[in-house]
């Protein structure tokens, strides 16, 4: 079953978003007191439809304003494709910690040359992902378990002061680029699509702090997230604990939506500390 959505012109948006949005909650509402297969589907479709109608309501960004005529976005530079594909096969396990990082070896898997390479070698070194070793190449960097909870225990400050002010200074377009993100994410959840589910859950985090309207904080959230992005990615390997998570975002938007500063503060540091105890557990038990 699909929830058809009715597009209407782009200034009426914010109306059309509250239609959608009520329907999508009653959905989730449901979906948070059963775990029935037919269910998950039903969410997954309805925040499909959600994205798709946000999408298709958004101008595009590769349309000149002045003359209306189409623009091709401005091409990537090669490293930054190279770093983000890096990145990924890292931070999804796919390069394990400790791993040498052959340089031949990832130049033929990454179809790119040795310059644009260690470009990224050294940009993921730091993000901490990547230790560069003297005379020796790069590795993999261990995930050190006290450095883990220390960078946790920061950004759920950070995280916490950047919903409280989110709440003050985010603007209505701010909340319902989030929400889109967010139905997204339940539906790559709904089908079990974890790669997908992250890369959407991080923007969201990242689009609060940015909502928060200080640019200092940002900064430094962005700098040590990255940082601890693969410890983030490991909390979800436990089903139940990416159910419980995806929970947590629930309340989170419901927070944002009515400007509560002090339960999202709250939401945010315990969304978190529930996060580190999974990152831990599984860390304590690689060393064994």
């Amino acid at each position: 079953m699909r929830v058809a959505v009715m597009l209407t012109p782009y200034e009426e948006r914010p109306q059309a978003n509250f239609v959608c949005k009520e329907r999508c909650e009653h959905t989730l509402t449901f979906l948070q007191h059963s775990k029935l297969r037919a269910l998950h589907r039903f969410a997954a479709g309805v925040a499909s439809d959600y994205y798709a109608y946000k999408t298709a309501m958004t101008p595009d960004l590769h349309t000149s304003s002045a003359t209306g005529a189409a623009t091709e976005p401005a091409p990537r530079l090669l490293h930054e494709t190279v770093l983000d594909r890096l990145r990924d096969m890292i931070v999804h396990g796919a390069l394990e910690a400790g791993t040498k990082l052959n340089e031949r070896v990832l130049t033929e898997t990454l179809g790119t040359s040795r310059t644009p390479l260690r470009e990224a070698l050294k940009y993921l070194a730091s993000e901490g992902l990547v230790r560069l070793l003297p005379n020796r190449g790069a590795i993999v960097a261990p995930l050190e378990p006290e450095r883990v909870k220390q960078t946790f225990a920061v950004m759920g400050a950070l995280e916490a002061l950047a919903g409280e002010l989110a709440c003050r200074n985010a603007t209505d377009d701010e909340i319902n680029e989030i929400r889109a993100l967010h139905y997204q994410m339940l539906a790559h959840h709904a089908r079990g699509e974890l790669a997908e589910y992250f890369r959407c859950n991080q923007d969201i985090h990242m689009k609060l702090v940015e909502a928060s309207g200080n640019a200092p904080l940002a900064e430094v959230y962005r700098s040590l997230n990255a940082n601890v992005r693969r410890a983030r990615y490991i909390a979800n390997y436990s089903r139940e604990r990416w159910d419980e998570a995806v929970a947590e975002h629930e309340e989170m938007l419901r927070a944002l939506v009515a400007r509560d500063g002090i339960a999202l503060q709250r939401i945010l540091r315990e969304h978190l500390a529930n996060k580190l105890v999974l990152v831990m557990e599984s860390l304590e038990g690689s060393r064994q």
